[in-house]
């Protein structure tokens, strides 16, 4: 059984040096720049085969169901290690987490430059999701720390977001400059650039932690992993018949090992991730917004510049850089949504996110079978807006919608969400865009594209239902708590 929460509403002490003493602010700072840094390679890492992924299943041989892998295996890293990773920073060091994913990620993305085939480059993919799991689970938690509360932390979150949508919007633009050379130049470039920021982390970096009793929750993270590997392969397989016997057996692994996984939770002495946490609103609401978007948003993001390649006729360059109108809208989007932090509650953010990600979406139909680039300018925009409010506000209802020892959990526990959400929105989009009788040929992929573009519209209007249906179901509360307390 589980031990009693040990959650408590009144923030430790920090070990970081406090407001007002000397130093505190260079500390802060450091803490700032390090993340977003590093957070800003691990996402440029995450995107930058979007627009060389023609290149590179050809140099591999990879087929259409094959090339969701390529883009998967770093999600598939992400989603399974994030939990454990947000766990172990709180456990261990936040500090010592986070140096360690640095480096870590600089050796893999020297091992997917190296890759000769599929199989190999995919492997060398996952490594690199949880190397990157790392970075993102120990940055949120190191964020918290150094700013624990108020406006400073709104600013801080914000600016981490908008580093995140950053490195969205640079992967594709530095793969595809130096696909002249080859596809594997960009991870060379970003290994070689991971290892300095590492060794400034390992020097700058103040440590924290707020240890519980009990060993790292391995179990967990093993049925975890094992959960959403046999649930992306579904996905992937099923694109040839989703009727066949090899899909309902994936299928039913991943519902009997996310079953496992939940008995494991509720028995280990330190969970990766506390259940009681679900009795949130607050947490729901951060969770389910970060599922959401990666099914609506970075799913359908991740193979649309294929699409686009493939239908339009664009070269993998000219592709980066209408690619680089929404992620960098985004960007700019998520780093202005911090001057109005005060004016819009999280939650109202994340729904105005998504419904600005589904108008959007919806003004690119047809944009694929126009075979122009103009065409689909206004939608990328608009959703480019949309994106960035979400990049801001999940970070920040992450670690508010947790207790304050719990940061890196809470951190973790969102990323998950995002990263499993990303990971069956692609396999998803590559389905339903590749599926449609006569996608062989441009028109049909065309169609094919329409149909995911919908079927992305609907989940983001989905997304905006779930965030506002748990708000009211927060303030019900609330308003049944106060009616207590005053008779």
């Amino acid at each position: 059984m589980n031990e009693p929460s040990r959650f408590s509403l009144t923030p430790p002490a920090p070990t970081s040096p406090a407001p007002g003493v000397p130093g505190a602010g260079q500390s802060r700072t450091a803490t700032l720049a390090v993340t977003t840094s590093m957070t800003f390679l691990v996402l440029m890492d995450y995107t930058a085969p979007m627009t060389v992924l023609p290149d590179m299943a050809a140099s591999f041989g990879t087929g259409p169901s094959g090339q969701a892998w390529l883009l998967n295996g770093i999600a598939l890293g992400l989603a399974a290690s994030l939990l454990v990773a947000g766990s172990l920073a709180d456990d261990y060091g936040r500090k010592r987490v986070f140096v360690l994913g640095a480096f870590g990620l600089a050796v893999t993305m020297a091992l997917g430059a190296l890759a000769t085939g599929t199989v190999g480059f995919t492997l060398a993919r996952v490594a690199q999701g949880a190397a990157g799991a790392a970075v993102i689970a120990a940055s949120l938690g190191l964020i918290a720390r150094a700013f624990p509360s108020g406006a400073g932390r709104a600013r801080a979150t914000a600016l981490w977001g908008a580093a995140l949508t950053g490195g969205i919007a640079a992967g594709p633009l530095v793969s595809s400059g130096l696909n002249a050379l080859s596809w594997r130049a960009c991870y060379l470039l970003l290994a070689s650039a991971a290892l300095p920021v590492a060794f400034v982390a390992l020097r700058r970096l103040p440590e924290s932690r707020d240890p519980r009793p009990g060993r790292p929750d391995l179990l967990g993270a093993a049925t975890l992993g094992l959960a959403l590997s046999a649930l992306f392969a579904a996905l992937t397989v099923g694109r040839d018949g989703w009727l066949r016997p090899a899909v309902a057996a994936l299928l039913a692994a991943a519902v009997l090992l996310g079953a496992a996984f939940i008995v494991v939770e509720r028995r280990s002495r330190a969970p990766m991730i506390d259940l009681a946490l679900f009795r949130r609103p607050d947490f729901l609401a951060a969770t389910g917004g970060a599922l959401f978007t990666g099914l609506a948003v970075i799913g359908l993001f991740s193979y649309v510049p294929a699409l686009l390649q493939q239908t339009i006729g664009l070269s993998p360059l000219a592709t980066a850089w209408l690619f680089a109108l929404w992620s960098g809208t985004a960007l700019v989007a998520a780093a202005l949504s911090r001057r109005v932090v005060h004016l819009l509650a999280p939650r109202r953010q994340l729904a105005a996110g998504f419904l600005l990600s589904a108008l959007g979406t919806a003004a690119l139909l047809g944009g694929a079978g126009a075979g122009s680039w103009e065409r689909l300018v206004p939608g990328l925009f608009v959703a480019g807006i949309g994106s960035g409010l979400l990049n801001a506000a999940l970070p920040r209802v992450a670690v508010e919608s947790v207790p304050p020892e719990r940061a890196a959990m809470g951190s973790g526990a969102n990323n998950t969400a995002r990263y499993i959400g990303s990971a069956m929105g692609v396999a998803l989009t590559v389905a339903v865009s590749t599926t449609h009788r006569g996608s062989e040929d441009v028109r049909g992929l065309a169609v094919g594209t329409d149909h995911a573009l919908l079927v992305a519209c609907v989940l983001a209007l989905a997304g905006a239902a779930t965030v506002l249906a748990l708000r009211e179901r927060s303030a019900d509360r609330e308003r049944s708590a106060d009616a207590a307390t005053c008779v």
